[in-house]
C-alpha cells in the first residue's frame, strides 16, 4: 500500500520507475474516497467487468482520505490475488481534487477515468467514455439520463446548474455525477484545487479543450432522496461564486473589484449628498447613524477598487511567465459534429 503525504506527492521507492517502464496500462480509473464510500471491493468487481471486456489494459486506483484507511486492507488483499487495483492513503485530509492530483503521479494510463466511491451510473458506460476519448475528445462527462430519483434531487440539481450557467456561460447538465474520462495531460495542466473537481468540465472548456457529454443509465442505488445540511448548500454557493470569479475575471480583476467598489462608493456618496442637502435645510448631523454608514461605504468602495488595482499589477507582471490559453494546429482539430 502506498501512502500519500500532503498534496505534493513523492512515490515510494520504485513507484516512479514502475510507471515509466510499464506502458501496458491504457486506462487508469481513479476513485477518490473522501466524503462517503460504498463497498470498494464490490465497486471494483462491478466496474472492472466492462473495462476488461473493452480490450484495453486498465487499473483501478483508490485514493483514500485518512479516515477511510480501514477500506485499504480489503483493496490490498484483492491486489494480492492479482487484481489490477491499488489503494493509496493520504497522510492528511486533502479533498477530492487534491486526492486526484496526488493519485495521478502513481497512475500509468494515458486515459484517466474518475469515478466516485459510490455508484452513480451503470458500469456499462465506462467503455463508451473511453472510446470517445480515443475518438478525439479531451474530456467526456457522463450525464445520468433519464433521472429516476425523487423530484427534490432533480430540483436542487437544476437550481445548481442554472447558477453555473449564469456564472460561467457553459451548459452542462449533470456535473454532480462525477463520472468522466479525460486525457492524462489535460488533468496535469488544469489548475485543480479545493472542491473544484466537480467543475473539471467547465475548467477544461475554459482552457479550450474539447469536452463532450454522453447519456448514462442511472444506477439503481443512486435513486434515494438526498437532503444535505445548510452548510453544504452554502459551500456549493461559495464554490459557484469562486468559479464565477476565476472564469470571468482572472485576467482582469479590476473589472470585478472595480465594479463592486464603484457601486459601494457611489451608494455611500449618494447618502453623503442626501445628508448634505438635509444639513443645508437646517437638519443637524449629530447622532445620525446614516452618516457613519455613508462614510463606511465610501471607504469600503475605495478599498475594493484598490484591491482590484493590486490584482491588475500582479496579472501584468506575471503575464510573460503564465499561459492561460492553448492553441491547436488547424490540421489537428477534429471536425465539428453536425
Amino acid at each position: 500500500m502506498t501512502t500519500l503525504v500532503g498534496a505534493a506527492v513523492t512515490p515510494r521507492s520504485g513507484a516512479r520507475d514502475a510507471r515509466s517502464q510499464d506502458n501496458a496500462v491504457a486506462v487508469s480509473v481513479i476513485v477518490p474516497v473522501s466524503e462517503r464510500a460504498d463497498d470498494l471491493v464490490g465497486l471494483y468487481r462491478e466496474f472492472a467487468a466492462p473495462l476488461a471486456a473493452m480490450g484495453r489494459a486498465f487499473e483501478l486506483v483508490f485514493a483514500l482520505e485518512p479516515w477511510h484507511r480501514s477500506h485499504a486492507k480489503a483493496v490490498t488483499e484483492l491486489a494480492a490475488q492479482g487484481a489490477p487495483v491499488r489503494a493509496l492513503v493520504a497522510g492528511q485530509a486533502l479533498g477530492e481534487s487534491s486526492l486526484l492530483r496526488a493519485a495521478i503521479t502513481h497512475c500509468r494510463g494515458g486515459i484517466v477515468v474518475t469515478l466516485p466511491a459510490y455508484r452513480r451510473v451503470e458500469a456499462a458506460c465506462l467503455p463508451v467514455l473511453v472510446d470517445r476519448i480515443a475518438a478525439g475528445a479531451d474530456l467526456v462527462v457522463a450525464t445520468r439520463s433519464p433521472r429516476r430519483d425523487p423530484w427534490f434531487n432533480r430540483l436542487q440539481a437544476q437550481v445548481f446548474h442554472v447558477l453555473l450557467r449564469s456564472a460561467t456561460g457553459t451548459r452542462f447538465h449533470d456535473l454532480g455525477c462525477g463520472v468522466q474520462a479525460v486525457r492524462r495531460e489535460v488533468l496535469e495542466q488544469l489548475p485543480l484545487h479545493g472542491d473544484f473537481l466537480r467543475f473539471l468540465p467547465i475548467l477544461a472548456t475554459r482552457h479550450g479543450y474539447r469536452v463532450e457529454e454522453i447519456a448514462a443509465q442511472q444506477h439503481a442505488s443512486d435513486r434515494g432522496s438526498r437532503v444535505y445540511g445548510p452548510g453544504t448548500y452554502l459551500r456549493r454557493l461559495i464554490d459557484v461564486l469562486g468559479l464565477y470569479f476565476l472564469v470571468r475575471f482572472t485576467e482582469k480583476p479590476l473589472r470585478f473589484f472595480g465594479l463592486v467598489g464603484s457601486a459601494v462608493s457611489l451608494t455611500g456618496a449618494a447618502l453623503l449628498l442626501l445628508l448634505l442637502i438635509q444639513r443645508l435645510q437646517g437638519k443637524g448631523l449629530a447622532d445620525r447613524p446614516l452618516l457613519l454608514l455613508a462614510v463606511l461605504l465610501v471607504v469600503l468602495g475605495v478599498q475594493a477598487t484598490a484591491l482590484g488595482l493590486v490584482g491588475e499589477i500582479i496579472v501584468h507582471f506575471s503575464a510573460l511567465h503564465r499561459r492561460s490559453y492553448r492553441l491547436t494546429p488547424a490540421a489537428l482539430v477534429p471536425p465539428a459534429e453536425s
